[in-house]
């Protein structure tokens, strides 16, 4: 199919649905699909946010910020998460994905909503996944992967619409920044997020902070190499994190890769 037969299957999926809440996570692709969904004639739709310790802030924010500026009703939701979840355990992602689709689908069913959609793409199944098995146990529905979209025709798609989270990095929750069966608090996680936003806010977007203790590993991507190593915006770097209280700070020759900090390759 090409991608415009897609979207046209895309819609075809959301109008036969008549009524769906969307699980926006702020990101390209669940933008994206609540975008179209909001444009399609006779949809009732619902948008929910489900924000958890482990969110990055922004994300919550974008996602709120995208539905009040197209007139789409928004929740967020605050659900308890399992504390086994907080021991970083490898099946971390299916854990989570139960509780946070338990939650969404408690809204759709208390809304009158018939359906529960995510943003998961057709390149999102060629990849391990343990939170898909949460999905599919949840009877969620993945519009996207149904019509067989990739990331890369999303993007181009949502450039075209004007999206501003068109080239918005692929991002993971914080728990990818720890390594497994590691007790994380509430702290480390914002320790965490504040400095990966001083990475990125540097001007290395899709960067990654990994932390190991008191060690930060700044993981970027290979074509931001020379500008990160100059020795003005390294060692600005260096003491704006440490001044977070970690105590050393490297970056990885490796450069950025999913799931390095991952016995599995979930992220």
């Amino acid at each position: 199919m090409t991608s415009a037969e897609k979207l046209n299957k895309l819609k075809a999926i959301l109008t036969d649905a008549g009524s769906a809440v969307i699980a926006l996570s702020g990101g390209t692709d669940s933008t994206f699909l609540a975008s179209v969904a909001a444009g399609v004639p006779g949809l009732r739709l619902m948008a929910v946010t489900v924000s958890t310790p482990y969110m990055f802030s922004s994300e919550v924010d974008d996602a709120a910020l995208f539905c009040l500026n197209n007139n789409i009703e928004h929740r967020e939701l605050r659900p308890d998460i399992p504390a086994a979840v907080f021991s970083n355990p490898p099946d971390r992602c299916y854990l989570c994905k139960k509780e946070v689709m338990k939650a969404v689908t408690a809204a759709a069913h208390e809304g009158g909503y018939a359906f529960v959609l995510d943003g998961t793409n057709a390149d999102d199944l060629l990849e391990y996944r343990p939170g898909l098995m949460a999905l599919r146990e949840s009877g969620v529905r993945s519009p996207l992967a149904e019509a067989q979209l990739t990331k890369e025709e999303i993007r181009a798609m949502a450039r075209k619409a004007g999206l501003a989270v068109s080239d918005k990095p692929s991002n993971t929750c914080l728990l990818t920044r720890f390594p497994h069966d590691v007790k994380i608090t509430p702290g480390d996680l914002r320790r965490a997020e504040e400095a990966e936003r001083l990475v990125t806010g540097t001007g290395f977007p899709g960067a990654r902070v990994r932390v190991h203790g008191e060690l930060v590993r700044i993981e970027i991507r290979s074509e931001h190499f020379e500008q990160i190593i100059a020795p003005e915006v390294r060692m600005k770097l260096s003491q704006a994190i440490k001044g977070l209280g970690f105590k050393y700070v490297t970056i990885d020759a490796d450069g950025y890769r999913t799931g390095s900090m991952s016995k599995t390759k979930e992220e």
